[in-house]
């Protein structure tokens, strides 16, 4: 679907430079001089690598949908992750590195969105959120809490995520899978 320069959104996934790449930030700009423009910083979805355009809006794009299906996660052995289709119940596997740093987020039975571009593996989305307890963290000093002071915590999965004051060893909280930052105690 082809769309003008200036339509591009955060999250569209578009077709530049014979590659996928998917828009990190978009800036409309308008100058004193001359047209408007979108400066938008893109993210290969093949290679990881970054790259600043500007489209103008008489440029038109090739806008790309990924084909997305469920899976769930079933297990980790050695360099693989094994996921099973929630329709089919067929397994596929794929390779530790795929993933990266965020395979210390999956669970078992953790449901993640598989994405892929006319039959090739592009990107595995996980839940934005998930909860995770913490296994060892500073006690709490006394008056500590009265500035926005935040403490280092170790979470289940061996992760390192800055955490308020009141949080202590043992309680579970809500950790971004985006950026791993603390969001909220669990209930």
């Amino acid at each position: 679907m082809k769309i003008n320069g200036n339509e591009i959104r955060h999250g569209n996934i578009i077709q530049h430079k014979d590659s996928l790449w998917v828009a990190v930030k978009t800036q409309h700009v308008k100058p004193g001089k001359g047209g408007a423009y979108a400066q938008v910083e893109l993210k290969n979805l093949l290679d990881g690598s970054k790259l600043n355009e500007r489209f103008r809006a008489s440029q038109s794009v090739e806008r790309v949908r990924l084909e997305q299906k469920k899976y769930q996660f079933l297990y980790e052995s050695s360099d693989f992750l094994t996921f099973m289709d929630t329709e089919t119940y067929e397994q596929i596997e794929f390779n530790r590195d795929f993933l990266g740093d965020r395979t210390a987020f999956l669970q078992d039975g953790m449901e993640v969105t598989v994405e892929s571009y006319e039959g090739k593996l592009i990107r595995i989305e996980l839940p934005d959120q998930v909860t995770l307890e913490i296994v060892e963290t500073e006690p709490t000093m006394k008056g500590q809490t009265a500035t926005a002071s935040y403490k280092p915590a170790i979470l289940e999965n061996g992760l390192r995520v800055m955490v308020p004051p009141f949080v202590g060893s043992g309680e579970k909280i809500i950790v971004s899978t985006d950026d791993v930052t603390y969001v909220r105690r669990a209930d």
